[in-house]
């Protein structure tokens, strides 16, 4: 059991630390996806609302919005990290 946990390990292939550049492609990637979750997401305003004053164009974003689009974002963004860090453009 120990062995074939130590073999995985072996075998793991190292992702790049983090830094700024890093930062950037997740916040650029959340952001993306919360500019395209504001027009396609086709039933919002359901649930609660964000706790921070907001235009009137965002008055339907609310909450379960913010929470979907960020996760999107999130995946997106480790997706687009992982792949520029193994071509070496990070």
């Amino acid at each position: 059991m120990m062995t074939n946990f130590i073999l995985a390990v072996q075998s793991t292939p190292s992702t790049i630390d983090w830094n700024p550049s890093v930062a950037l492609v997740m916040i650029m990637s959340n952001l993306f996806c919360i500019a395209i979750g504001r027009y396609a997401i086709q039933n919002s305003g359901q649930g609660p609302s964000l706790p921070v004053p907001k235009p009137e164009v965002w008055d339907k974003f609310g909450l379960p919005e913010l929470l979907a689009t960020t996760s999107l974002g999130h995946i997106l963004g480790a997706g687009i990290i992982l792949g520029l860090g193994n071509a070496g453009v990070l």
